[in-house]
């Protein structure tokens, strides 16, 4: 097979005041918080997963939950102030909360494509509409294309691009010390994947990401998703092992012409144990994303 890494990379009055008051202002309450390791934290349900390292000289946060829970993320770090927010990729239920914290002077560091999704107006496909792009302060001001480090007290943390594989921005943030890595939504333990093909997402690039974060990863490891529970090293090669098998077999039948309902009358998604709430969904947006990357497994279905 093609080494698809080498390949790629009340009242009116009221309203009145809710309209002109910030959307980050709508949930306050305090959200479940859990220590992973040393002053490692993990946030749910803000929609989905935000991790927070309390480090001597400010907290670090890893992604800044959706616009209308920022409030609630803010509670949940009691006084301490945000001093590095990284935003793992675009979607606005990680990367709504990133002006309440720029305004309160974190520094907002993404990839550089996350950062260009940030700046600009963007359409969504699924939805038939397009986005408008954040606040200037919500943009991230610092951005890298490959891999870096920096020292948040006496933590070691490591970050690094994830090519294409649920974005075609998406990052890793690792907490070497506390051996915490955070993923984002490049894997999804509960919810059906999601792969964002006008972004760039698709299968082959999720393969490849997962590869990367088991090299990372060791059996005491603890892997913390954008949704659903923490996860070990070895649930993580579970689901790469099924999104291989996955993308071997859709990968085969795009080649063949096959369309997304051909795929899924075909049986492909009972070849997995997991079952999908949405096969069809997911399979459609694994073809969109092949057809957009036939070339990097070889394909032949121009």
């Amino acid at each position: 097979m093609i080494d698809r890494r080498h390949v790629l990379k009340a009242g009116l009055g009221g309203l009145a005041v809710l309209a002109a008051a910030p959307l980050w202002a709508a949930e306050t309450s305090k959200l479940s918080t859990q220590v992973l390791a040393g002053k490692v934290s993990l946030i749910a349900g803000a929609p989905g997963n935000v991790i927070a390292l309390a480090a001597s000289d400010g907290v670090v946060l890893v992604d800044s939950g959706s616009t209308a829970m920022a409030s609630a993320v803010k509670a949940s770090l009691g006084s301490a102030k945000v001093k590095t927010l990284f935003n793992t990729h675009y979607h606005a239920d990680q990367s709504g909360g990133n002006e309440l914290f720029a305004n309160d002077g974190a520094v907002i560091h993404a990839h550089v494509i996350t950062k260009q999704w940030l700046s600009s107006d963007y359409y969504v496909p699924a939805d038939d509409r397009w986005v408008s792009a954040p606040a200037k302060a919500a943009r991230p001001t610092v951005s890298f294309r490959d891999k870096g480090e920096m020292k948040a007290g006496a933590e070691r943390i490591e970050y690094g691009y994830l090519l294409e594989a649920h974005t075609r921005g998406d990052i890793y943030v690792y907490f070497r010390d506390s051996n915490v890595l955070a993923v984002g939504d490049v894997a999804s333990p509960l919810r059906d994947p999601v792969h964002d093909w006008f972004a760039g997402g698709w299968l082959g690039g999720r393969v490849d990401a997962m590869d990367e974060l088991l090299a990372l990863a060791n059996d005491k490891t603890k892997i913390v998703p954008a949704y659903g529970p923490v996860m070990t090293r070895a649930q993580l090669k579970d689901e790469r092992d099924m999104m291989n098998v996955l993308y071997e077999r859709t990968t085969d039948l795009t080649d063949k012409g096959r369309s997304a309902k051909d795929i899924l009358e075909a049986g492909v998604m009972n070849e997995v144990k997991r079952k999908f709430d949405d096969p069809y969904k997911f399979l459609y947006d694994v073809c969109k994303g092949h057809w957009a990357h036939y070339t990097n497994f070889g394909g032949n279905i121009v």
